[in-house]
């Protein structure tokens, strides 16, 4: 008899409870941001679209300056500027057809400048051409890359010393610019 009374007793418990009222169906989530009321979301037409054709440019649009703004130095009217600029990455194998050349200067990525210092002593091996090696840190790069010059040299025995190169001409011969074997 115990039983049935709990049993009644929770039954008339859940029914005697009311449904909770439902309130009106509002946004769940934060509330908006008060940046949105300041600025309001830009123009679509406005958006980036891709890199411009190089035949059409666009022109930047005149704004005009605030009623109480007092225009101190004059708007840029010239094109607008480029937000980055595309650099062709270094590349190691076009860095070694330059040498050869008396005079070389390129900016080398700190990751690649072991391989391009390798390849500079392995073509000066041959013992042709033989090159004075600078080598400095770009300025405000915190070493990140560096400025690799070559000045070809020749050893001048009477001086004994390295020499700047000095090009003497150029001959088709193979016996060289006085075209005799002797």
């Amino acid at each position: 008899m115990a039983r049935k009374r709990a049993a009644a007793r929770k039954s008339a418990r859940r029914t005697a409870r009311p449904a909770p009222a439902r309130p009106r169906s509002r946004f769940v989530g934060r509330d908006s941001s008060p940046v949105l009321d300041k600025y309001p979301p830009k123009d679509p037409a406005l958006s980036v679209r891709g890199p411009p054709t190089p035949n059409a440019t666009p022109t930047a649009k005149p704004v005009p300056a605030p009623a109480g703004a007092s225009s101190g130095s004059p708007a840029p009217t010239g094109p607008p500027l480029p937000l980055i600029a595309l650099e062709r990455p270094f590349d190691v194998d076009e860095f070694s057809s330059l040498l050869g050349e008396t005079s070389v200067r390129v900016t080398v990525p700190r990751e690649d400048l072991a391989e391009a210092l390798r390849r500079v002593s392995e073509f000066m091996g041959f013992g042709i051409y033989v090159y004075a090696v600078t080598i400095r840190p770009t300025p405000g790069d915190l070493l990140k890359s560096f400025v690799v010059e070559l000045q070809r040299v020749d050893y001048d025995p009477e001086k004994r010393a390295w020499v700047p190169f000095v090009e003497k001409g150029t001959s088709d011969s193979p016996f060289g610019p006085s075209g005799t074997r002797t």
